[in-house]
């Protein structure tokens, strides 16, 4: 049995708590809880577990008894375990309703091929399902979820070493981090490490911060399932947690799309330029939070390039204090709600003291003109970003650059004059683009048949919970 086929299992298993009306993101959440044990047996790393609340002690029951000692669990390793056990439990309730929904995915888990799983790697198989969650739309993970072939791609360009410290300031569920951990172990410098070197790659190398606890949970059982101790912590990057983030030499992120909630400002107190818009703030912590020569590469949408105002102060301020040397127009069809686009913006921080003009040029590659529109019927792959990569060159720092490719070419060069010229905007385009977008984006038949059903499901929950009311006011 493949990865694949465990993969395609447990989520089968969703269907089965329909009845009890919960969504997708709600059994990823449920399913985290009972695979953490069973893999905790799995593993033999039981002893991080409480005795008497593991997994032989669950799949023992059966009925009331099973769904009662579910509920027990989760409260006790919330509150009396220790370490990242609690973490993952910290809150944690089940929207299981029913005994005999909970005793069926019990079972089942049971009898999964657990020997092929680790064999696979038990961390590829919740990451498999992690994207799985993301793909549905109803399930509204997607923004907690970059697309692993962009996630590579951004961490073969930046190249962090072992040494470095990595951080992710919006972490979601640690796709960037476990993806420079994979980089940093494909190198075969890493078996020169020290036994120090080694406990700093564990446990120090990699950390964070995520405001999502149902989001952070993941992460963190993300992170476990891969061998990485990251010091992910639950928290606001654009409060004052944010201030408390270390320096870093490598920064990969993907930051929320949208405001802050009710349109209030950060609470930061170090942001020079105070912004409702969510990007530009953490915009602003990442090239302030890079250490003097550190390099960053963060996915942000077309309006961090051109709005006016605070925005353009904030890019110019980036400008000085960084040279931001490249930027990668994205497809449309990634991730985010239909129709809005992205970039990834990749830049270093000038050596200390400079502040001031180092960016001299930027150099734009639009792989969005004249590219499909992806989604389920294309799907992104590592080929597409093939040309943009042999592009960027070998230095993580943008340095090796191939020639200007013109207006006919999707590589163009661009000085900081011109630049200033348009205001400071960075929304460029050249190339004329001719393709025809949105077939792709149609819904499946049955992603729409699905979608009425959720509906007609909620509306029925609702209008028996109006009449239980009524008959109680009788």
């Amino acid at each position: 049995m493949t990865t694949a086929d465990i993969v395609r299992k447990l989520w089968d298993l969703c269907h089965v708590l329909r009845d009890d009306g919960i969504t997708y993101h709600e059994y990823l959440t449920e399913l985290t809880y009972l695979l953490f044990l069973k893999m905790a047996k799995e593993t033999g790393t039981e002893k991080e577990l409480p005795k008497g609340y593991r997994w032989d002690d669950l799949s023992g029951k059966t009925g009331v008894a099973l769904l009662t000692f579910y509920r027990a669990t989760l409260l006790h390793l919330g509150t009396e375990a220790s370490g990242r056990v609690q973490a993952i439990f910290v809150n944690a309730k089940t929207s299981i309703k029913q005994p005999r929904n909970l005793e069926t995915l019990v079972k089942e888990i049971e009898r999964l091929d657990w020997y092929s799983a680790r064999e696979e790697g038990l961390g590829n198989m919740y990451e498999d399902l992690l994207q799985r969650n993301a793909s549905e739309k109803k399930s509204g993970a997607g923004q907690y979820f970059t697309p692993r072939p962009l996630i590579d791609c951004m961490v073969r360009l930046v190249q962090p070493k072992a040494g470095e410290l990595v951080q992710d300031p919006a972490a979601g569920t640690a796709g960037f981090l476990i993806a420079a951990d994979r980089y940093i172990k494909a190198d075969d410098k890493i078996y020169a490490l020290s036994q120090s070197e080694q406990e700093f790659q564990r446990k120090n190398a990699f950390y964070g911060m995520e405001l999502v606890e149902d989001a952070h949970r993941l992460a963190l059982m993300n992170l476990m399932l891969h061998g990485i101790e990251a010091n992910l912590v639950r928290g606001d990057t654009l409060a004052s947690d944010g201030e408390r983030l270390a320096p870093a030499d490598v920064i990969l992120t993907n930051p929320p799309f949208g405001t802050k909630k009710g349109g209030g400002l950060p609470s930061r107190k170090d942001f020079t330029y105070p912004t409702s818009n969510k990007q530009l703030a953490f915009l602003q912590h990442i090239y302030r939070s890079l250490k003097p020569g550190g390099r960053a590469a963060v996915v942000l949408p077309d309006n961090v390039l051109f709005e006016e105002n605070t925005g353009a102060q904030i890019r110019a301020d980036l400008m000085d204090k960084c040279d931001l040397h490249t930027i990668l127009r994205l497809p449309t069809g990634i991730f985010y709600a239909q129709g809005v686009k992205t970039n990834v913006l990749f830049f270093t921080r000038g050596e200390e003291r400079k502040d001031k003009g180092n960016t001299r040029t930027v150099w734009v590659y639009d792989l969005r003109a004249n590219m499909p529109s992806f989604g389920k019927r294309t799907p992104l792959g590592q080929e597409h970003f093939a040309e943009f990569e042999k592009a960027f060159g070998g230095d993580p720092y943008g340095k090796s650059r191939r020639k200007d490719q013109g207006v006919e070419g999707r590589f163009r060069r661009f000085t900081r004059e011109e630049i200033k010229a348009r205001g400071d905007n960075l929304d460029i385009a050249w190339l004329k683009d001719e393709s025809v977008h949105g077939a792709d984006d149609l819904p499946e038949p049955e992603e729409i048949a699905a979608e009425i059903l959720e509906k007609l499901r909620t509306a029925t929950q609702e209008m028996e919970a109006l009449s239980a009311l009524i008959e109680v006011g009788r």
